[in-house]
């Protein structure tokens, strides 16, 4: 009798599962309390004031997880290369749709505005079933991909970041849920949109080519929701716009091309959470995990429907040669110059640490002998690479919360890794922090910021003035919902807010966190708004020994309103700085975009005229405004160049 497949648990669903949320805590603050400076010095951001998002807290006699079949890459992989998986999802209760406390897939056909048949997955039989069989041809299992691939997405990031992630949309009252559409249009395209207080993710679906590359049928419709990759993708824009809503403002090249960068990192490295997609991977590439293809490709049957011979992007260097990074490459292709990097790196901690494998199966030679590897050697290579992926998925999911708030910079992103890593395992005995850094050593990416690119010089620095520690932000007078990872309240992170908004504007400590008075002679003819206390957030990060650390993490950023000038239109541009506390209330680290820092409007106004500059902002009147539809845009931009098929899926 053939063995069941056992269902695919990563850890980080594993421990999201196991996590508890506390019930809500009465404020003991009245309502509407304005504190001491509040509107005036500074003020509260929305995402302090936003309702945190809830995720269903699990009862004693529910189940741990949700078994549900998905897609590991899309419809178009032989199932001999483990196109069907059962995952794990956290359990909660659903309405159909599926419509969770996070989530709502809402399914209409965009010709009609009809309902499609919604996926109804607490039914009785289709719960014993692992959920609807897959197939491209029905809608209830297109709903039921999407719910799965974007709940367990979700997971990753709230046990790497050690909180739950929020959303940058919502209101004040009642949580958000971010809504997902399978099937928006009859277009190549998918994408998130961020509008007023909604977030929503699109995906479209259109006709394969005349003479696809794969296993699509010529003129067959090709359903972007069913792709692992494009999915995965989509739902990280929205967790990463919630963690950095400005790293959406198209400020300069970077920026842009890093948000598509970090979805293809987290759709890579998601395709190792498959135990059996891994195995497979290892069996065809000999166990040179840097050239597996099925591990390292993105996209592939979108790209292929249309008749490329590719993957629409790949994390494997195509040439030998590592591609060189340039400001002025189109916003994909420079993500892919990030990608390549750290992907290299994680090849280059596999080896170092399989290597004792290799050796042990090959006598001591340490090279692998032609024909297919041995079966034992096969799984444990596999089971190695995706704890591996697993802990860069974690490296580069916690190094966010030690990025600028503003203005991210490739270099200052390579500064957050090496100082979130150290944080966390000071004593790196297989050298990733070193991978890391040769490998984007070897593509030209430096930061601006740091001497050296030696591993103490690109951790971020402390205060460089003496600052006690800020009142009222020690864990002994945080109010939690029971977890520290939970704020009592919305009034509870107003109050953290307001303490840290009255630190950071006493004026002899606003140049140390990258902000101006509004008297400032070095504004010049520009003027600046009070400083805005975006975002403050409690984190809980479990480490590979088991140690756990806490820290308090918040933005802090300040518009300047820049004049026009015989230089150019005006227009507005953002600095500040991320502000890191241990749970002494006491500050580790301001990592800075300083609004008046040197030459960062002259950068701003530079890029702003450029040709890839002006296809993301438009002028109005005297002043340059950012256009809407930021990723539509980027999607625009490929396009441009005559390469449709590429520019969609971002």
């Amino acid at each position: 009798m053939a063995q069941e497949p056992v269902a695919s648990t990563s850890q980080a669903v594993a421990a999201d599962a196991a996590s508890r949320v506390a019930q809500d805590v009465e404020s003991l603050l009245p309502a509407g309390t304005r504190y001491p400076g509040e509107g005036g010095l500074y003020t509260i951001g929305a995402g302090v004031l936003r309702a945190p998002v809830k995720p269903h807290e699990r009862k004693a006699d529910e189940p741990l997880y949700r078994p549900l079949r998905i897609f590991t890459v899309d419809p178009a992989q032989s199932r001999l290369e483990a196109a069907i998986a059962t995952v794990n999802v956290a359990y909660e209760p659903l309405e159909p749709g599926p419509v969770g406390s996070l989530l709502e897939v809402v399914d209409t056909d965009p010709a009609s505005g009809r309902s499609l048949r919604q996926a109804n997955l607490d039914e009785r039989n289709v719960l014993m079933a692992d959920g609807y069989d897959p197939s491209p041809s029905d809608p209830r299992f297109h709903q039921q991909m999407v719910y799965a691939v974007c709940s367990n997405v979700y997971s990753t990031f709230r046990t790497a970041l050690g909180r739950t992630p929020g959303w940058s949309f919502g209101g004040p009252v009642a949580p958000a849920r971010l809504v997902i559409r399978p099937h928006y249009a009859q277009e190549a395209n998918a994408y998130y949109e961020r509008v007023d207080d909604h977030g929503e993710l699109h995906f479209g679906y259109f006709p394969a080519g005349e003479h696809p590359a794969d296993r699509t049928l010529a003129g067959g419709i090709v359903f972007t929701c069913l792709s692992h990759d494009i999915v995965v993708h989509e739902m990280t824009h929205a967790l990463l716009d919630g963690l950095r809503a400005h790293f959406m403002a198209p400020t300069n090249p970077d920026i842009i091309a890093f948000h598509e960068a970090f979805a293809d990192l987290m759709a890579v490295f998601q395709h190792f959470s498959y135990p059996e997609v891994v195995r497979t991977a290892i069996r065809q590439c000999h166990g040179a995990v840097e050239q597996a293809e099925l591990l390292g490709q993105v996209a592939s049957q979108f790209s292929r429907a249309g008749g490329r011979q590719g993957p629409l992007r790949t994390a494997l260097e195509q040439h030998g040669e590592p591609r060189q990074y340039r400001d002025n490459l189109e916003p994909h292709e420079l993500g892919a110059v990030l990608v390549s990097a750290i992907f290299e790196a994680f090849g280059t901690v596999f080896r170092r640490k399989t290597a004792a494998m290799v050796r042990l199966a090959t006598g001591g030679t340490g090279v692998l002998p032609p024909g297919e590897l041995p079966h034992d050697l096969q799984q444990l290579l596999a089971a190695r690479a995706g704890k591996i992926a697993s802990q860069f998925l974690s490296i580069c999911i916690r190094a966010i919360d030690y990025c600028p708030p503003t203005g991210m910079m490739f270099g200052d992103y390579l500064r957050a890794l090496i100082t979130a890593d150290c944080d966390l395992v000071p004593d790196d005995t297989w050298d990733y922090r070193g991978a890391l850094i040769d490998a984007f050593r070897r593509r030209r990416i430096y930061p601006r910021s740091a001497q050296h690119l030696s591993e103490d010089s690109l951790v971020w620095r402390g205060p460089r003035i003496d600052l006690p520690p800020v009142r009222g932000l020690d864990f002994a007078t945080l109010r939690f919902q029971g977890d520290p990872a939970q704020a009592a309240s919305v009034d509870e992170l107003r109050r953290q807010a307001a303490a840290l908004g009255r630190f950071v504007t006493q004026p002899e400590r606003l140049e140390e966190f990258g902000l101006a008075a509004p008297d400032d002679k070095r504004l010049g003819p520009h003027r600046v708004d009070p400083p805005t206390v975006e975002s403050i957030r409690t984190a809980r990060r479990a480490g590979p020994n088991g140690q756990i650390v806490f820290d308090l993490v918040a933005e802090v950023t300040q518009a300047m309103h820049v004049a026009p000038s015989a230089d150019g239109p005006g227009f507005t541009h953002h600095g500040g700085c991320t502000v890191i506390l241990s749970p002494l209330g006491e500050i580790r680290y301001v990592v800075l975009k300083s609004v008046l820092g040197a030459g960062r409007v002259d950068r701003r106004r530079e890029f702003l005229l450029t040709p890839l500059g002006r296809r993301f902002w438009e002028l109005d009147g005297q002043r340059l405004q950012p256009r809407k539809g930021v990723f539509r845009l980027v999607h625009d931009d490929v396009l441009a160049t005559g390469d449709a098929q590429r520019a969609k899926a971002s």
